[in-house]
């Protein structure tokens, strides 16, 4: 079996990509899922040149430095998390992590920040927010259900973290998408 980690998978529609291209390249596999694709065997060098060329095309990236490998799984844990549209109360981030990726947590949190310029727990925030735009955006629920849904203590919570992000209330978010439309 060969693993191939992929930059950039964050749906089940890029899972169906990436398959496609597989397919159409007649590559046998195994199995993808978001952000790995596990082959039957070895790719000569002529087809991963191919395979690599075909899914850079649709935005993707295949994935070799160990250091940019942790950071990739770290966020496709976040991505399987917010899938889910609830997170667990009590979440707690690093246990999460170390749950799926068993190594140390300040270590991968070090290389975190410094290959991407921000904080583990700053980038699970933004994501955060980054729903809460997406449920305001489609106005499917109340601020209260989206506190309890993404684990915050209270509405107050939530809008002063949207706001300290956004610059702007959920509700002023809100006005100023429809007004867009």
């Amino acid at each position: 079996m060969v693993d191939i980690l992929i930059k950039n998978m964050v749906c089940p529609r890029c899972i169906m990509a990436v398959e496609n291209v597989l397919n159409q390249q007649k590559i046998r596999f195994e199995r993808v899922e978001l952000g790995k694709v596990r082959l039957n065997t070895q790719m000569d060098e002529v087809a991963y040149g191919i395979f690599e060329t075909e899914i850079e095309k649709l935005g993707f990236e295949i994935l070799k430095d160990r250091d940019v490998q942790r950071i990739e799984k770290i966020k496709n844990l976040f991505t399987l998390l917010f899938q889910k549209e609830e997170i667990p109360s009590g979440l707690n981030i690093s246990t999460y992590i170390n749950s799926h990726i068993p190594e140390d947590y300040s270590m991968l949190s070090h290389l975190f920040s410094s290959m991407e310029g921000i904080t583990i727990e700053k980038y699970f925030i933004s994501l955060k927010i980054e729903k809460v735009k997406e449920w305001l955006f489609y106005e499917e629920l109340t601020l209260s259900e989206m506190a309890y849904k993404l684990d915050y203590s209270s509405v107050q919570h939530l809008s002063s973290q949207f706001k300290k992000i956004t610059g702007m209330t959920p509700s002023e978010y809100r006005k100023l998408r429809k007004m867009e439309i």
